[in-house]
């Protein structure tokens, strides 16, 4: 059960961030799903939903997704999966179902650092980056690997405006249940990203597979030496949901369909 002694609903990002940092007992509230999950006692509880960070906006050269856009309005937003060529509804249309993805966060989701994330497995294979209230924008690479220092606000992810081919997949042991791995791939700026989820670790780039492969180059043999690569460059390790031999063995074949579905579309694009 959730109790809540105090809730304060500031008007902007400042007054939030200001509201975290007088109180260090104080829990940002966004969808607030897995705070309903649980049972905890929250002093002071701050409510982002007036801040102004619901909106998914096209700038001229980047996209910008705010912390309080949902998993769902991610799914559903037409222009956007468009662009980058469906992913985000890619990412996230195994999530549970639609009522908690119309609950949870992108805030949340990135904030968090969950390692099993498929949104953040998504979003590290594009050239995102994370705006912070008080440490300002860096990559979301730089994000996950180093954190947070100190309590910080997630205002918005923010990510390049071009074209993009992408694809991510998935495995899990029943619907609606975490992924035993998650892989993603998409071609930004003529290059290879790919990135890796649930291996149980946070998601991760495989930069040493990424700089072998070529978007010249998608033969048979090119993709296989690529997703050996990946399978060997990252660590993995075993939980209730699977062990690291086998998520060892799951990372060569998800890449491979990932890198094969890639270079599908690439070709379709090409032509």
């Amino acid at each position: 059960m959730l109790t809540v002694n105090k809730v304060v609903v500031p008007s902007s990002t400042e007054e939030a961030f200001e509201a975290l940092q007088s109180n260090r007992f104080a829990t940002l509230l966004g969808g607030g799903a897995f705070l309903r999950m649980g049972s905890k006692n929250v002093s002071t509880l701050i409510d982002l939903s007036k801040c102004g960070l619901d909106g998914i906006i096209q700038r001229d050269n980047t996209w910008e997704i705010g912390a309080m856009v949902t998993l769902g309005e991610l799914e559903r937003h037409e222009k956007l999966n468009r662009q980058f060529d469906g992913l985000f509804a890619g990412a996230v249309r195994d999530i549970v179902g639609i009522q908690l993805r119309n609950i949870v966060t992108v805030g949340a989701s990135v904030y968090a650092r969950y390692g099993f994330s498929d949104v953040l497995t998504g979003l590290l294979a594009l050239l995102a980056r994370v705006k912070l209230h008080r440490a300002g924008s860096m990559t979301l690479e730089d994000f996950l690997e180093k954190g947070p220092e100190g309590r910080d606000l997630l205002e918005a992810v923010i990510i390049p405006n071009g074209s993009c081919v992408a694809y991510t997949t998935s495995l899990r042991k029943t619907a609606g249940d975490y992924a035993l791995l998650n892989v993603a791939a998409a071609i930004v700026d003529g290059h290879v990203r790919i990135s890796v989820g649930a291996r149980p670790g946070r998601a991760r780039l495989a930069t040493e597979a990424m700089a072998l492969l070529q978007v010249s180059d998608w033969s048979e043999t090119a993709i296989e030496a690529a997703a050996g690569i990946v399978s060997t460059e990252l660590s993995f390790g075993t939980n209730s949901r699977a062990g690291r031999e086998y998520r060892e063995q799951l990372c060569r074949v998800l890449v491979k369909r990932v890198l094969k579905e890639v270079a599908r579309r690439e070709a379709e694009h090409n032509h």
